[in-house]
């Protein structure tokens, strides 16, 4: 059960949303969203429907919504902001404290689409408290959660039977002495509290679902998905338009490839001077183990074995100290894999018999599960951040230092220095007294800001980690370069690695590639995958659109099961797509268990066709991570 002041935010923003119903809006709002064009197809024609979302299948089309009252209700806040993770919540705060500093009068609106503050976060977590310490410096007087500071540090390099010890140096990037490991959705709730308790407006449980735009093209603010939309698409007698949220600038801090940003990148061409983003997805789970068997701040590392060398990623295993003797332990696997054939939630339970892990879970009971994606392209990938009424904040733009493996600092500091640079324009168009060329505020000073901080220092010093792993000896040609010209040139290098491209471009076909034989799990270290969803809490509404939309219905089964044997059926972490047979007998068909998602985003990103759009579900819709 999540806590009272957990629960406080959902009948908050239920009373806060019906107060908002005040302003009627005379004419539908642009939405972003355009009908996607569908690609040419000899069998399309007899490809059972699978999308039925009006994304894709617009209802200014559909007879069944002619009589449908489409208008929508609206309300102004000085600065809107998307999505409650450590970004979001930071730049509230923040904003906040220099308004009440300066005796302002600031609204300030964050919606989050998960139920309850923290549900839908998923980390490791080990916490460098940088940010947090600028934050707020008194952090342990109002009692952050943070319970369990790093005191042992391990890093090994994992064969099938075996383990290699790598000293932690001082000055290498995985060393944690000063960090803590924390529950990060547990951190997540906790900020929310503050925020909260300085007048910050929180609406969990409502999906940013469209951006809006002011005549001129500068964004004007968002809108809360509609809700009651049956499974085919029709209106429920239940429906009900979504909310407006207008204001001066809006942020956005969805989270890794967020699909607001996803769009905003095509609208204001923000991508043109960056390399494409590299993700990872990473699975978690919390454990309960033998007492004699738990060292409270100890944080253990790998690398290597089941992963081949040419394959990206790594796991972890803390130890807590949270009264009870609990391990969060993950795995992460670069999504630039090129073996279709590869499971990443069955190389993590795999990763689980090793001998060095197994004697620390055995007689242990596995209490949660969830996944999620991370940003992985660093300096390289972060894109242009502000543009005419908006900007990009936290891991949605991608400040995740990856060879740390560690992303809530950096995002932190981003909201902050984005709520240190839009707060006198925003606080001067509150009086009226300020002058934009555009009617949403463009603020390029919070970019200038970020490239003159601690964050842009620390993103391009480890630039070339990630990319040096694209060699001929693949995991230890990356770990030579780190120790020659990280450790020694401090990123000093006169050099900046490119990324291979986009991860969806990086599967080879079935064809070219070795099938992966995966042992079955015992049900005591190792699981099933729909035994483990379970464990994440995920609902969704049943009869509502499937949000993972296809642009394409025919394309799954003519391309990516034809030439990459249906690898969507192994990346998603969650069950959420199947091929299984005809109901006529005659071939596959790919269905979608959109009530399994876990809001990784993973499909999105690595779909070979990029035929897979993921959209928001109804609000409150998704996981229940209770502090992961």
């Amino acid at each position: 059960m999540l806590p009272a002041t957990a629960s406080r935010y959902s009948s908050k923003a239920h009373r806060c949303i019906r107060a908002l119903k005040t302003v009627q809006v005379d004419h539908p709002s642009p939405q972003l969203y355009t009908t996607l064009p569908r690609r040419s197809c000899s069998s399309a024609s007899s490809t059972p429907r699978i999308t039925t979302h009006y994304t894709v299948h617009p209802r200014d089309k559909d007879p069944r919504w002619e009589s449908v009252e489409m208008e929508r209700f609206a309300d102004e806040a000085d600065v809107v902001i998307v999505g409650g993770g450590p970004a979001g919540l930071s730049a509230a705060i923040r904003l906040k404290q220099l308004a009440n500093e300066q005796e302002k009068e600031l609204r300030v609106c964050l919606v989050e689409k998960a139920s309850q503050m923290g549900a839908h976060t998923l980390s490791g977590a080990c916490l460098e408290p940088s940010a947090l310490e600028e934050l707020f410096p008194d952090w342990k007087e109002r009692g952050a959660p943070l319970n369990t500071p790093v005191t042992e540090d391990v890093f090994n390099i994992l064969t099938e039977k075996h383990r290699i010890p790598v000293p932690m140096l001082p000055g290498l990037p995985m060393r944690n002495h000063g960090n803590y490991i924390v529950r990060l959705g547990t951190f997540v709730r906790w900020l929310g509290e503050q925020a909260e308790e300085l007048g910050v407006e929180l609406y969990p449980g409502y999906a940013a679902s469209e951006v809006l735009f002011h005549e001129d093209g500068s964004v004007k603010g968002i809108a809360t998905n509609d809700v009651g939309i049956a499974k085919d698409g029709s209106p429920k007698d239940v429906f009900e338009r979504g909310m407006e949220l207008h204001a001066k600038v809006t942020l956005f801090g969805e989270g890794c490839h967020g699909h607001l940003a996803k769009q905003l990148y095509k609208r204001f061409n923000l991508r043109e001077n960056c390399q494409p983003q590299t993700y990872a997805i990473g699975l978690k789970e919390v454990w309960t183990i033998d007492e004699k068997k738990w060292r409270p701040g100890r944080v253990e590392h790998s690398v290597g074995w089941p992963l081949n060398r040419n394959t990206y990623g790594g796991s972890f295993l803390y130890h807590l100290n949270e009264g009870e003797p609990l391990v969060a332990l993950g795995f992460v696997v670069g999504l630039d894999y090129s073996n279709p054939y590869l499971n990443p939630f069955r190389e993590f339970q795999r990763w689980k018999h090793h001998p060095f892990v197994a004697r620390t879970l055995e007689g242990g009971n596995r209490i949660a599960y969830g996944a999620r994606a991370l940003n992985e392209g660093g300096f390289q990938s972060v894109p242009k951040l502000t543009f005419p009424g908006g900007l990009l904040i936290g891991c949605s733009p991608g400040f995740m230092n990856v060879p740390k493996i560690k992303g809530t600092h950096t995002a932190m500091k981003s909201g902050m220095l984005a709520a240190e640079a839009i707060f006198p324009r925003v606080a001067a168009a509150a009086a009226e007294g300020g002058e934009s060329e555009t009617a949403g505020l463009h603020v390029p000073e919070y970019a200038e800001a970020l490239k003159a901080s601690w964050v842009w220092k620390e993103l391009r010093a480890v630039r070339n980690i990630r990319p040096s792993f694209h060699n001929y000896f693949g995991l230890y040609g990356g770990m030579v370069y780190t120790g020659i010209f990280y450790w020694i040139l401090r990123g000093k290098e006169p050099w900046t690695l490119k990324h291979c491209g986009r991860d969806a471009d990086q599967l080879k076909p079935a064809k070219d590639c070795t099938p992966i034989e995966y042992p079955k799990p015992d049900g005591k270290i190792s699981f099933d995958l729909l035994s483990s969803v379970a464990l994440s809490g995920t609902n969704h509404e049943g009869d509502q659109p499937a949000h993972l939309t296809l642009m394409d219905d025919s394309v799954p089964v003519d391309r990516n099961l034809a030439i990459y044997d249906g690898p969507e059926q192994r990346f998603c972490p969650a069950g959420v797509y199947e091929y299984v047979p005809v109901e006529t007998g005659d071939g596959m068909r790919l269905q979608i268990n959109a009530q399994n998602c876990v809001h990784c985003k993973t499909c999105d990103i690595k779909d070979p066709s990029q035929n897979i759009n993921w959209v928001v579900p109804e609000g409150g819709g998704g996981p229940a991570y209770n502090g992961m």
